[in-house]
C-alpha cells in the first residue's frame, strides 16, 4: 500500500457548463448546493487552463456539506465536446448522491432542467438506482437504499 501524500485533502470537482444560470438551478435548486465564491478569469490564466485563444471564464463554486464543485462557464472560447454518455467511457462518468426518495428527487431534477435517463433505472437487492443528466448531459446518479 502506498502511503498517502502528506497533507492531502480533497479540494473540489470541476464541471464545464454551457449556461451558468441553468446549471446553478439544477445543482442548487435541484441538488441542494449553495452558491459560494465566483471568480472572473481571463487570459492571465490561459496557459495554465490549456485553452487556446482569448479566455473569458466564470468560475462559480457551489457547496453542499463537504463537497465543493466548480462550475466553469467559458464565454470565450466556446465550450467543446460532450460529457460521458456511458460508464465505460474514460474519465469521470458521473456524480452520485444518496436520496431518501428516488422518484421525488428525479422529478425535482427534471423540474430544474435535468433529464431522466430511463434505461438506467435499476432495482437491485436493497438498492434503487437512476441516472439523471444535468442540462449539459453530465450524469448524476441517484441511489436509494
Amino acid at each position: 500500500m502506498t502511503p498517502e501524500p502528506a497533507g492531502l485533502t480533497v479540494s473540489h470537482i470541476g464541471i464545464c457548463v454551457s449556461d451558468l444560470e441553468r446549471s446553478l438551478r439544477f445543482y442548487c435548486d435541484g441538488l441542494g448546493f449553495s452558491p459560494a465564491e465566483r471568480h472572473a478569469i481571463g487570459n492571465e490564466f490561459a496557459d495554465t487552463l490549456e485553452v487556446p485563444g482569448d479566455v473569458v471564464l466564470t468560475s462559480q463554486f457551489i457547496r453542499r456539506e463537504d463537497l465543493s464543485v466548480e462550475l466553469l462557464h467559458y464565454s470565450s472560447p466556446a465550450v467543446t465536446g460532450r460529457p460521458a454518455g456511458t460508464r465505460n467511457q474514460l474519465g469521470i462518468t458521473h456524480l452520485s448522491f444518496v436520496v431518501a426518495d428516488l422518484d421525488a428527487a428525479a422529478a425535482r431534477l427534471e423540474e430544474c432542467g435535468g433529464t431522466v435517463v430511463e434505461p438506467t433505472r435499476t432495482k437491485g437487492e436493497g438498492v434503487y438506482l437512476l441516472f439523471v443528466a444535468d442540462p449539459d448531459g453530465t450524469r448524476v446518479e441517484l441511489m436509494q437504499f
